[in-house]
């Protein structure tokens, strides 16, 4: 099967396109073929071997990832595909399934035409795409979705209340917009210039441009602040809320559950939120995606369609 490996940590090119041996299911697990995966900012920390929110984040990147060189070669930590096949002990998903999910912690990521997912374990999840999302757009739901979910949910948003997303034009900053959103709250979403009718599009009340305007400087005060950047000092964030305000970050810890998932996939099959999809790039030409993150102008999410040759 192809997949995209790197051997050492460093620029986008450091991801090579190469033949590897197709995975075998254990009892566990399933055998996903993979239509679609993300370019997200845990996969770009990963080949660049470093976090840019500061030398202690990204000690304990390289003990997760290998100190000096990766552990594991294929990244990847989120798809959207179909199940080929399941080992003999798995109960929850059959053969033509179409699921989507995560691939933390285990020996290979999606970054592939084929990985081999548990049916459940410990750090990561899988579950039953939603039925009006293409696998591509699935994809871009699970790292972001459940790791905003968790955040804000700290804040228990009640309808009307005001909401600041710093940085809500990423793929966490949408996801934070659609979901105090659909929580009944005020929204408004800083960003840049050329983002602005995108984050209107998700619904944001009011957008602030940072380019020309210091939204710690305009007297309003907010409920909640939800700081999806790494950018902007927490001690800056905290001096727009009300006295009984709540200050949410991305830096946060959080996991992931089935729970969430099923959450996400029921309010995306309602109709109530969408993941923003900005380019999407084939599995050949993923060194391209990679620079086109890099570069640090994306709008939401980009996916990788992964082509696959259905006689492998």
């Amino acid at each position: 099967m192809k997949a995209v490996v790197y051997e050492k940590y460093g620029p986008p090119e450091v991801l090579k396109l190469v033949d590897v041996e197709k995975p075998t299911p254990k009892d566990n697990e399933l055998l996903v073929k993979v239509h679609g995966t993300t370019v997200n900012a845990a996969v770009v920390n990963g080949r660049k071997g470093k976090h840019p929110a500061s030398k202690f984040f990204t000690f304990a990147l390289r003990l997760i990832y290998g100190i000096r060189k990766p552990r594991k070669p294929i990244l990847g930590y989120e798809f959207g595909g179909v199940v080929e096949s399941v080992g003999k002990d798995v109960t929850l998903f059959k053969k033509g399934d179409e699921i989507f999910g995560t691939t933390t912690m285990l020996k290979q990521g999606s970054y592939a035409e084929y990985v081999c997912v548990p049916e459940k374990w410990k750090s990561g999840v899988v579950e039953i795409k939603p039925a009006n999302l293409t696998f591509e757009e699935a994809a871009a739901v699970p790292v972001a979705g459940m790791a905003v979910l968790q955040i804000i949910r700290k804040a228990n948003i009640q309808k009307g209340q005001k909401v600041l997303v710093s940085g809500a034009s990423g793929s966490t900053g949408s996801f934070a917009v659609l979901l105090a959103k659909y929580f009944g709250a005020e929204v408004t979403g800083v960003c840049s210039t050329d983002k602005i009718e995108m984050v209107k599009s998700l619904g944001a009340d009011k957008v602030i441009d940072y380019t020309k305007e210091d939204f710690t400087q305009s007297g309003e005060k907010y409920d909640v602040v939800f700081e999806s950047t790494v950018k902007v000092s927490d001690k800056k964030c905290k001096s727009v809320l009300k006295p009984n305000g709540v200050f949410l970050t991305i830096k946060s810890m959080t996991s992931e559950t089935t729970e969430k998932m099923t959450y996400l996939r029921d309010l995306i099959e309602k109709g109530k939120i969408k993941p923003y999809i900005d380019r999407s790039y084939p599995l050949e030409e993923m060194v391209e995606a990679h620079k086109y993150v890099d570069e640090g102008h994306k709008k939401g999410n980009v996916v990788i369609t992964i082509v696959q040759n259905d006689n492998n």
